[in-house]
């Protein structure tokens, strides 16, 4: 299976922006050269105003609030104001494109039906527009879908809505889609890339200058394939084009700063799984075109500082909000920090809360660390009488997290340590401060493998592990995927060492230490790239090398 390029990837926090926006983005006229395919006219910014002022989406969707995040103003100098499309009906933006789109088909294309392929949010706004104008709507979803959001849809939707499961992914189930809407004839809602859908979204944008009078000098968008902050550019910069609209993306799923940059559309091999509102291998064609034209700036966030901004939200709002909907907020602070200052205005979109209340669990464990209040470290201190004593002595009155130790060897002993901390930066300080009192230390605060697997399951070492090699993997979690993965494993392999823990997430995570007969050493990566699951080699981490091997 290809590597995911996030993982292979350096990437710069805050990417440059791709190109500088223009002033007016030009409607165009149909080709008239002998010959030419004939093609509807792209949309400029005028025709796009025009379609976002007379959309319907009001017929089902309500005017979220727009809330100043009070704790986090102060404490980031600045002026933050949260739009809490979470308020919506279906808990997600994603119903005023969806609907405004079908409100615009003609009776006739109504009583032939429509059909979307999604896997969460998008599928709950077709089945409540589906139910408001009375057609028919066949949603297809993967198989991999959680059963909380079938449910969801069936809910909106009620008898107005037929549901599909096919294939584990959402591009196996938009093709199915795509082959369902020819066969029947109905019309496909696309989630991003249709211009009514755009403008039924920028309706977001138009609210809030219509909320907040005053000066601002920016807004943060999630980015997926790109609707979203399609139509609020297209909205701000029609009517405010002084106000920055600035783009955020995972670092394990920017199809769109890739496309932004190369000026083409470019396919991911993978996407990472945590933000799945977000989580898209290829952006639309229209929404490339706004977004090269109309957006400033883009800013990458990871998995921590995603977790550490949904831990905001709450303290201001008391709302929970999935991770996509929390990306705007990381943004912001990654943004402060990088550019100073006091005093500024910034408005995040909170754009989802439908979050699987099971992933808390993951989202409480690594908000800590996303903030940087928690640090990880693996101290090596001498088994000799005193020096434990002489150890915690220098931890003094910090908070403990956690501490994990078990003797393994008659001369040293590595012990995994989390510590509270107060800012950024603090954690390599600390583990400068060990080293300069004679331990040796690791900081393992931005190790994924730490973070993940190991603090939960310190002190494994065995002589018995002889030639161990050690991978992590990550599959969608469905039933019987465990099983397959076991089963799928050589006979003549031996499973030295495994670690699964479920994150009550769409996907597991799984920790695999193998012994291979010296024979078939080298058809190791042939047979895990068999196996269709994405992995990594973590034989080399360190954090493997001191607890573990």
């Amino acid at each position: 299976m290809p590597r995911q390029p996030a993982a292979k990837a350096s990437r710069a926090q805050v990417a440059s922006k791709p190109v500088t926006p223009k002033a007016a983005l030009k409607s165009t006229k149909p080709s008239k050269k002998p010959g030419a395919t004939i093609q509807a006219p792209a949309l400029g910014l005028d025709d796009y105003l025009r379609k976002i002022l007379t959309t319907r989406v009001y017929d089902v969707a309500v005017e979220s609030p727009l809330e100043r995040a009070r704790h986090l103003s102060a404490r980031l100098g600045h002026e933050v104001w949260i739009k809490r499309e979470d308020t919506q009906p279906v808990f997600s933006f994603k119903l005023r494109g969806a609907y405004n789109k079908m409100a615009q088909l003609s009776a006739k294309a109504l009583a032939k039906g429509v059909i979307c392929a999604s896997a969460g949010n998008h599928a709950q706004g077709v089945a409540m527009g589906a139910r408001r104008l009375g057609c028919q709507a066949t949603i297809v979803m993967p198989t991999t879908t959680p059963q909380v959001k079938i449910d969801a849809v069936a809910s909106f939707g009620g008898d107005n809505v037929n549901i599909v499961l096919h294939g584990d992914s959402y591009s196996d189930a938009a093709l199915h889609a795509k082959a369902l809407e020819k066969k029947h004839g109905m019309t496909f809602v696309h989630p991003f890339d249709d211009p009514d859908v755009i403008a039924g979204q920028g309706t977001v944008a138009m609210e809030i200058l219509r909320q907040h009078s005053g000066p601002i000098d920016a807004v943060f968008v999630a980015i997926g394939g790109g609707g979203l902050i399609s139509g609020v550019a297209a909205c701000i910069k029609a009517l405010r084009p002084e106000i920055k609209v600035i783009g955020v993306q995972m670092n394990d799923s920017d199809a769109m700063v890739r496309s932004a940059k190369a000026g083409q559309r470019v396919t991911l091999d993978d996407v990472g799984l945590f933000s799945d509102g977000t989580a898209v291998k290829l952006v639309g064609e229209e929404t490339l075109r706004l977004v090269r034209e109309l957006v400033d700036d883009f800013v990458i966030v990871n998995t921590d500082a995603v977790c550490a901004a949904i831990k905001d939200i709450y303290q201001d709002t008391r709302s929970i909000v999935e991770p996509a909907g929390a990306l705007g907020v990381a943004a912001i602070k990654q943004y402060a920090a990088r550019h100073g200052g006091q005093g500024r205005t910034y408005i995040a979109i909170n754009c989802g809360a439908n979050m699987n209340f099971d992933r808390l669990r993951f989202v409480a464990e690594r908000a800590d660390v996303g903030e940087e209040k928690e640090g990880l470290f693996a101290v090596t201190i001498p088994e000799e009488r005193g020096s434990f004593k002489r150890f915690c002595e220098m931890i003094g009155p910090r908070n403990v997290t956690e501490f994990n130790y078990r003797i393994s060897d008659d001369k040293q002993a590595h012990v995994f340590v989390g510590l509270s901390t107060q800012r950024k930066g603090e954690s390599k300080q600390l583990a400068q401060a060990f080293e300069a009192q004679g331990f040796a230390t690791v900081d393992l605060t931005h190790d994924e493998l730490a973070k993940t697997h190991v603090r939960h399951m310190v002190g494994g070492r065995s002589s018995l592990a002889d030639g161990e090699r050690l991978y992590s993997f990550v599959f969608p979690e469905r039933p019987g995927a465990l099983m397959r993965f076991l089963t799928s494993m050589p006979p003549g392999w031996n499973i030295s060492l495994f670690h699964y823990r479920n994150q009550g997430a769409d996907y597991g995570r799984i920790l695999v230490g193998l012994q291979v007969p010296k024979d078939e050493v080298k058809a190791i990566g042939q047979v895990l790239e068999g196996l269709g699951y994405h992995y990594v080699d973590e034989t080399r981490n360190p954090v493997y090398r001191l607890f573990l091997r």
